[in-house]
């Protein structure tokens, strides 16, 4: 069925679909929400077991190890990863990509509780949870001048939680600084030895007492009645005359034993904002949620707190909705620029504003509808999808300009409007739906890539395959019905230009000479892949997001305040960069920013320095020079790592070496790191195996502690109830309306800081108590501060900043290294993070081409029904490959993941030109009864003008993406440059060497033919 022969003899059908499907695409745009990136969700899963206080090397023994043999059954992990640091264990479980993340969870929750009783009793509740990518969509710091910071942080976990959790998009809201409000039982250790009692008994009495409990049900007067037991105090005032029950029967009151007072908790982490301390708060997002509608309803809320509480002033410190919403505006401005420019190159052809209009119409007609396709697919308008309509938009009107171009052509031949329309729309119709549907061909492919950039790339591969598939229907139902009812008889053109004189003895000079023809091509082909080894590779190219994230790491055992003071001394340092707006900095907890391997955990010993550079076009230096400035400020700060997170891919490197035996692991892991020091460029290279802490470990004496009936439980729990409390599920609570307020038994930090206070502990035996000296021996020691383990074996993961350099690269260099080539037995060397996504995606795109040509053949075989026909078509594919590569070199831009895209493109678009021009000779050989040679230099004279015309529209489409025209076009100019100088080369060189190559493959069918009619004859005789 002739589709546009219909579309013009009844075009209020066609016009109703698309008005239908304008409708539901604007519908659906207004339904997509808009963020930085696509919501993927990786099947990973977290295990955490929480033992406060408990070194790394018991957790591993006593916890890790149990974890990782318990999950180890679990259908379809991938690997698993572990990190052990001070009181906590957690094992990350990563699973292969089509595995359903909901069984996943429910598989590892099953395995845990298996092992639930064979873990220490002491552990908290063991957290099964599954990773969520996207970290922190905004941070505030609140400030208010008249409340105290106790009465603050309890004002933003109950009111501003409260207001923020019923913003619909809001998931998580985690407050950083301020101070936890605690009833503090200091104990006086001369008064514990005067009595002679412990601390542990102390707080195992207020445990007990303090408590609120069923108590059965009673019958009494005929009426059913519930039993409480209700023993709890209304303050702290109250606790001071609490009796504490000695052991020779007699009882004091706990204010003759401690300094009962209702303060706060020691502080654990802190927040500053350019120095000063402030109660600061983080949200993020739920998934399929938009970045921008969620973060306009954030602000409402908070002014209307702002207004229902006179003083409180909330600030932002940060925030990833002005990256989505630069991403978005640039990417829209884009569309109209590459729309604009490409009707510009219609215009300067056709000279005819009404073929102009026709072809423009093209363009949103093409994307409105694919929007609705979008939303049903679950899309939302990111970074991925608006790149992909980006890269389209040149294309999209190609099909209208072949269309119109073709239909002016017949219309300069004397024919009517509707004649012209009708047979020109005929003519050319094969050609435009195989050029379309080769690019869809291309574009399919890359949705069902593998690995995690196929999570990425799903949405770039459908959206633009739909947008093409509706700039076919475009072409194929409403250009040829709009120039049929709009367009005007054209004067007719005689003689041919200069240019396309010069062109034909071009063409026929290749053809006499073809098989020079196309072994000039094939060289130029190989000299282009020799300029692949000159251009640097990487992940994603460097984008300046106007704001760094400083991590400052000391050495194992700093306190809290020393942190803070070497926080506050690295502000002081960079204060002088002029670019710097403001500091935001956390010690002792981590920045969310998604990716838990890169941040690590919160300890106090480390802090993160929020530093804000403004934005991009308000100063002279990019983001990478004002780090290197930075770094060298820093260079002296004493005792510390520093080291730039990166939240970008391709700007870290991670390497892992793993093995058993942890004496050779730790000699080889030297070897690495000293190795690693040599290459030029990195910075902050830090390793996992290299921190000791300090650690008192106290050794009971056997035959003292059985000879006064002291076991070694008591002594640990004696020791760890007076120094740290005892745990947060065992004390005691003080019962508010609104919340409940721990109470806890201990000494304070000052009683803390005497030497010999440990040896002087009571310790309970069966005589009372003793001195724990008594029953134990002390002595320093230190063991290590954290303990990675990979697939069940320790390791250690060394890290590096690229600074700028590209990450395939460096990592060449790494292979080369003498402590790689010669690793001890037993250990392994492993590409972990960016280094191995690298390779998977370039993996992944190699087989995403070869799919795709594939696919182009596929498509070409069933529309032109012979099977040398798309090799001819396919030939100009190489032939854009000098034009890309070179183009990169020459604007020294790396070859990274949006370069794959761009070469992804051409072969799509190369194959356009091939099929325009073999189209025409195969009607002008078969119906026009031409020869060979006559048919090729018709369909060269005929089909020249689409060509070059749909070249320069898609190049001027791809100009302000290269250009960078519109915000920041890091991430997409090394795409549209090489779509540019692929599209030069293949242009120029296949408008000559098609013909060429068509000729060739078009003899050697017919040998075939003849060939197979002789043997047949010679079979039948």
């Amino acid at each position: 069925m002739n589709f546009s022969a219909w579309a013009i003899n009844r075009p209020l059908p066609a016009l109703m679909l698309f008005f239908v499907l304008c409708v539901a695409g604007l519908w659906g745009f207004h339904q997509l929400p808009v963020s930085r990136f696509p919501d993927i969700s990786f099947p990973m899963v977290t295990v955490t077991v929480p033992l406060p206080g408990a070194s790394p090397s018991q957790l591993e023994t006593e916890v890790t190890r149990r974890v990782e043999d318990a999950v180890a059954t679990i259908p379809g992990i991938k690997r698993t990863m572990s990190s052990v640091t001070e009181g906590a264990s957690t094992t990350t479980i990563e699973f292969l990509l089509d595995t359903d993340l909901a069984t996943a969870l429910d598989d590892t929750r099953d395995a845990i509780t298996r092992i639930r009783a064979d873990l220490p009793q002491d552990i908290q509740e063991p957290i099964v949870a599954k990773v969520n990518i996207g970290g922190s969509l905004m941070t505030y710091a609140v400030a208010a001048k008249d409340i105290q910071p106790d009465e603050l942080s309890w004002f933003v976990d109950r009111e501003v939680s409260k207001a923020l959790y019923g913003v619909p998009g809001v998931a998580q809201v985690t407050r950083s600084g301020g101070i936890e409000r605690q009833v503090r039982v200091d104990l006086d250790p001369r008064a514990l030895q005067a009595w002679g009692i412990t601390a542990g008994q102390v707080s195992q009495q207020l445990a007990r007492s303090q408590v609120e409990r069923p108590s059965g049900k009673a019958e009494l007067h005929g009426e059913q009645q519930v039993i409480r037991t209700v023993g709890t105090i209304a303050d702290a005032d109250a606790l001071r005359d609490f009796s504490i029950t000695l052991g020779d029967g007699r009882s004091v009151r706990l204010s003759s034993l401690a300094t009962v007072s209702d303060g706060a908790a020691d502080p654990s982490q802190v927040a500053l904002l350019d120095g000063k301390p402030v109660v600061a708060f983080s949200l993020s997002r739920t998934r399929g949620s938009s970045e921008v509608e969620v973060a306009e309803k954030v602000r409402a809320v908070l002014a209307q707190l702002e207004t229902a509480h006179p003083g409180v002033k909330f600030q932002l410190v940060s925030s990833v909705v002005e990256e989505a919403e630069r991403s978005y505006d640039s990417s829209m401005t884009m569309l109209w620029e590459g729309a604009a420019l490409a009707l510009l190159v219609v215009w300067l052809f056709l000279r005819d504003w009404r073929a102009t209009w026709v072809s423009a119409v093209a363009l949103p007609l093409s994307i409105i509808p694919t929007f609705a396709v979008m939303h049903l697919f679950g899309f939302s308008l990111n970074l991925i999808t608006l790149l992909a309509l980006s890269v389209v938009v040149g294309i999209l009107v190609d099909d209208a300009i072949v269309e119109i171009e073709n239909i002016v052509r017949h219309l300069r031949m004397g024919k009517s409007p509707i004649d012209a329309a009708r047979d020109a729309a005929d003519e050319i119709g094969t050609a435009v739906i195989a050029t379309s549907l080769t690019l869809a061909a291309v574009f399919v492919p890359v949705a069902f890539m593998p690995g995690i950039a196929g999570k990425f790339f799903r949405e770039f591969g459908w959206t633009a395959a739909t947008a093409v598939v509706f700039s076919l229907v475009v072409a194929r139902l409403l250009t040829p019905m709009m120039a049929a009812y709009q367009l005007k008889a054209h004067p007719e053109k005689s003689g041919e230009s200069r240019m396309m004189t010069w062109y034909l003895g071009w063409v026929d000079a290749a053809l006499r000479h073809r098989w020079w023809t196309l072994i000039i091509a094939t060289v130029m082909f190989f000299a282009s892949l020799a300029i692949v080894p000159f251009i640097p590779a990487t992940f994603i190219p460097f984008t300046d997001l106007g704001h760094s994230n400083l991590s400052i790491e000391l050495p194992p055992g700093t306190p809290l305040r020393d942190t803070v003071a070497a926080s506050e001394q690295a502000r002081a340092k960079l204060k002088a960069i002029p670019e710097l707006k403001q500091v935001y900095t956390t010690v002792g907890s981590v920045l969310d920013i998604g990716d838990p391997t890169k941040t690590g955990v919160g300890e106090v010993r480390k802090s993160t320095l929020v530093l804000d550079w403004g934005k991009p076009e308000t100063r002279e230096r990019d983001q990478k020079a004002l780090e290197r400035e930075a770094r060298a400020k820093l260079a002296d700060l004493p005792g510390a790592r520093v080291s730039f997170i990166s939240t970008e891919p391709g700007e870290l490197m991670q390497l892992v070496l793993a093995g058993d035996d942890a004496r050779t692991l730790l000699e080889a892991g030297q070897a690495l790191e000293r190795d690693l020091r040599t290459l030029k460029g990195l910075g902050s290279i830090t390793s996992s195996a290299s921190l000791l802490r300090p650690e008192l470990v106290i050794v009971p004496n056997d035959a003292r502690a059985a000879e006064l009936g002291v076991a070694s439980a008591d002594i640990a729990e004696a020791a760890r109830i007076a120094t740290a409390g005892d745990y947060a599920q065992r004390l005691a609570k003080l019962n508010l309306p609104e919340r409940q307020v721990p109470i806890r038994v201990g000494f304070d930090e000052g009683t803390l800081a005497d030497p010999a206070l440990i040896g002087s502990l009571r310790v309970p035996s069966k005589n009372g108590s003793v001195p724990l000296a008594a029953v134990a021996d002390i002595r320093a020691d230190s063991g290590p501060a954290q303990i990675s383990r990979y697939q069940r074996q320790r390791n250690i993961t060394f890290t590096a900043e690229l600074n700028g350099r590209p990450l395939g690269e460096v990592m060449t260099e790494v292979q080369k290294l003498p402590s790689v080539q010669k690793l001890p037995a037993g250990v392994s060397f492993l590409n972990t993070g960016d280094a191995e996504v690298f390779v998977e995606l370039f993996v992944g795109f190699l087989l995403a081409m070869a799919a795709g040509l594939a696919c182009i053949y596929m498509v070409l075989l069933l529309l032109f029904n012979h099977a040398l026909q798309p090799l001819t078509i396919l030939t100009a594919v190489p032939l854009c490959a000098g034009g890309a590569f070179g183009a990169l070199l020459v604007t020294q831009n790396m070859l990274s993941l949006p370069a794959l895209i761009g070469l992804l493109m051409l072969i799509g678009i190369a194959t356009k030109n091939s099929i325009l021009l073999v189209d025409y000779a195969v009607i002008a050989e078969q119906e026009g009864h031409m020869s060979q040679h006559d048919a090729l230099v018709d369909a060269c004279r005929k089909r020249a003008q689409p060509v070059i015309m749909t070249t320069l529209a898609m190049g001027a489409g791809m100009l302000p993406i290269a250009m960078g025209f519109s915000g920041d076009s890091s991430f997409r100019a090394p795409m549209a440059i090489a779509v540019i100088g692929g599209l030069i080369t293949s242009t120029l060189l296949s408008l000559v060497v098609i013909p060429a190559a068509y000729t060739v493959l078009d003899d050697l069918g017919e040998w075939f033919k003849r060939r197979g009619l002789r043997m047949g004859k010679e079979q039948a005789a």
